[in-house]
């Protein structure tokens, strides 16, 4: 099975004496909907490279409050995660799988290993960090320059393409928690956005109908 996966995820990335170094020294690890991957003050010993399934990053203020930074699809890995493997520090992200997922766990001496032997791995490694950056200016700018309104339009249409379908499964509070407000706040966004015609309300999820 993990032998399958990787293919899949990554042959066009990896030539094959780095795909059999990852199926021997690997380890397939799968994670239901809503389960910790990495938590905050972790230290992380091994590196996840997604398989299946999709992983929102979130930051936590001293108050415990969380804020969403972006997401990861299949075919990534998490900048912050190579930091602190790299660096043998503490975690300072929570890794949460959006959904189902399935991961292959590198571990961090190999990690060191491949950037000097594999010009591929060297690359994925660079490539991601430029990747992740992008992202977190994006999420910058957004928390910067965008109304509420329209940081939650936004982060309605990520998740819908994340998770491949219009329909979402989520909670009000679950959005308050991940765009670091009031659950209050975004019942009447939600609903001025349904007025709008832009989305539609269920319970327990939402129809983006403006992608």
């Amino acid at each position: 099975m993990l032998e399958e996966e990787l293919r899949d995820a990554y042959h066009f990335i990896f030539e094959e004496e780095l795909l059999q170094e990852m199926l021997k020294f690997g380890s397939l690890k799968e994670v239901k909907s809503g389960g910790i991957i990495i938590d905050i003050g972790d230290y992380v010993k091994q590196m996840p490279l997604l398989l299946e399934g999709a992983i929102k990053i979130l930051r936590e203020d001293k108050d415990g409050d969380e804020l969403l930074l972006y997401f990861l699809e299949r075919g990534d890995t998490c900048a912050m995660t190579l930091s602190c493997c790299l660096g043998q520090t503490k975690s300072e992200i929570r890794a949460v799988a959006e959904k189902d997922t399935s991961l292959v766990m590198i571990p961090i001496e190999k990690m060191e290993e491949w950037t000097s032997r594999f010009k591929s791995w060297r690359n994925f490694v660079f490539e991601s960090y430029h990747s992740r950056l992008t992202e977190m200016l994006d999420t910058i700018d957004t928390i910067a320059f965008l109304h509420m309104d329209e940081r939650l339009m936004k982060y309605l249409q990520d998740k819908a393409k994340i998770n491949k379908t219009e329909q979402i499964q989520v909670t009000h509070q679950e959005i308050a928690y991940d765009l670091h407000t009031s659950r209050v706040v975004v019942s009447r966004l939600l609903k001025k956005l349904e007025l709008d015609g832009k989305i539609g309300l269920q319970r327990n999820s939402i129809m983006v109908h403006d992608l």
